[in-house]
């Protein structure tokens, strides 16, 4: 029985984080081409397509992708239940529940792309797909801190400033939403 929640947790967690990374690809204009943009769109594909067809995009957000990992997320917890014995119920606090695991699903998405590509700027040299695909990501995010806090010494802590700003963020949702932050 745990061995099955764990692996729908963690299945659905995955795409959501998928098909956000897809969305922030589209919103940062990253290469399209780059096998890596790729990967993701092909892994996507198959059930964003044919909501492609039916719901619009805003601009250039793809309201698709984000309308099923919020679909997803507030699906999870009901059928959770319903693994671990419990009865098939929804209410509206579902889609509460919805929309603050897709906000901490981007919270961690952003932390661990934040990870790679501080971890990748120590082991590679910068040229492969993957690391152009990582800047193209989390400069946005970097760029307005290191205008206000440059490198000093040649280390770059923006990195770590919006890493901080992540904690912060997760704590000050703990404070707002009590238990039911660390649920999702």
């Amino acid at each position: 029985m745990q061995t099955t929640i764990f692996l729908v947790k963690t299945a659905i967690d995955i795409y959501v984080s998928v098909l956000l990374l897809r969305i922030w690809l589209q919103l940062a204009r990253a290469d399209f081409y780059n096998p890596f943009s790729q990967f993701i769109v092909k892994i996507t594909q198959p059930l964003i397509g044919p909501l492609r067809r039916i719901i619009p995009s805003l601009g250039a957000l793809d309201t698709a992708s984000l309308l099923l990992a919020f679909v997803l997320m507030t699906v999870k917890y009901p059928l959770l239940l319903l693994i671990q014995g419990g009865g098939l119920s929804f209410s509206p606090f579902n889609l509460l529940f919805g929309l603050l695991a897709v906000l901490k699903a981007i919270g961690y998405l952003i932390f661990w792309l934040m990870i790679i590509r501080a971890l990748m700027s120590w082991v590679s040299q910068g040229r492969g797909p993957l690391d152009y695909v990582m800047y193209q990501l989390t400069e946005p995010l970097m760029a307005p801190i290191r205008r206000v806090i440059p490198a000093m010494g040649g280390l770059d802590f923006s990195a770590m400033i919006v890493i901080f700003i992540l904690y912060f963020l997760n704590y000050l949702g703990a404070d707002m939403f009590g238990g039911l932050w660390f649920l999702l």
